[in-house]
């Protein structure tokens, strides 16, 4: 068998899985679903050939061929963490580090900001690489090539660890000689011309079909619950664009209201909320499950909690 084709993450599974003896438990230990733990065992027994964990009176009980894994397991994964660890704690004040990021430009428009800012103050030698959404892969950031993501997801690994940075409503964004400002309703608002802007998960970008609207995003499916339809006349995947095409007298952008907050001082746009309702959505960090215990990871993932409760 190639090793290259052995998810490592199922020896997490595994190794959990023989401790707790209990599918939910372990489930609930690494922090993923009860349905994703199943497949992980279904595709542990696939590996190894062998059922590894019965249904008996006394619950789960471990075959002869688990019980000789586990301490193999154990060994295996206390040398990985081992080696992926630093040898001594994170100290920000005096500790150098590159942190790469993946975030699309709403998050580096808003969050990376004061982010840097609380670097520069505490500590001085960390280094940012921030890394767009198509420069990266799944796989980039499960082998710890990538430290986090900050994004919008529509789906994510099961594996990855992950957390809520905060929640965004949405906003309009419009030019201040816009003629429908003075009467800003529904109707007006689906009679103007719109700046699609968006860009979730990870990945290289494709091309928009305007009329596939249930791939357009939490902006049209809202309308289209209603049965509605907006008049999109440019498709862009960068916050900054659209705000700018926002200057524009005959053109809307509805984007995160923590995007469009930083318009607040340009003269020539205003801020409207919506004239109808958009749910709102999360802004996640994700990250391996490699990284998980590493100090300086930790460090970061409380820095960028702690930034973020602050906007």
């Amino acid at each position: 068998m190639n090793i290259n084709r052995i998810d490592l993450n199922l020896l997490v599974y595994l190794d959990v899985l023989l401790r707790e003896r209990n599918v939910t438990k372990a489930a609930n230990q690494l922090g993923i679903s009860q349905p994703a733990m199943s497949n992980g065992l279904r595709r542990l027994r696939q590996l190894f050939d062998d059922p590894l964990l019965v249904r008996t009176s006394e619950g789960m009980t471990p075959t002869e061929r688990a019980t000789e894994l586990a301490p193999m397991v154990r060994d295996v994964l206390v040398d990985i963490e081992k080696a992926v660890q630093p040898k001594s704690a994170f100290e920000p004040g005096s500790g150098e580090r590159v942190f790469r990021i993946m975030a699309s430009d709403y998050t580096e428009s808003t969050l990376i900001p004061p982010l840097l800012r609380e670097l520069r103050e505490t500590a001085p030698g960390v280094c940012l690489d921030i890394l767009t959404p198509s420069d990266v892969s799944f796989l980039d950031v499960e082998q710890g090539r990538v430290d986090m993501v900050i994004n919008r997801f529509d789906t994510m690994p099961q594996s990855f660890h992950q957390n809520t940075v905060w929640e965004d409503q949405y906003a309009c964004l419009m030019s201040v000689d816009n003629p429908i400002l003075e009467n800003f309703d529904l109707e007006a608002y689906l009679g103007a011309h719109h700046v699609w802007v968006s860009k979730t998960g990870m990945g290289v970008g494709v091309g928009i079909n305007p009329k596939d609207e249930q791939r357009l995003g939490w902006v049209d499916e809202a309308l289209r619950k209603q049965g509605r339809k907006r008049q999109i006349s440019v498709f862009t995947r960068h916050y900054q664009a659209a705000m700018l095409l926002a200057e524009q007298k005959d053109l809307i952008v509805t984007i995160p209201a923590k995007a469009a907050e930083l318009q607040r001082y340009n003269p020539r746009v205003v801020v409207r909320p919506p004239p109808f309702d958009i749910p709102p959505f999360e802004l996640k960090m994700a990250w391996s499950p490699l990284l998980q215990h590493n100090p300086a990871h930790q460090w970061m993932r409380r820095l960028i909690t702690r930034v973020a409760k602050s906007i």
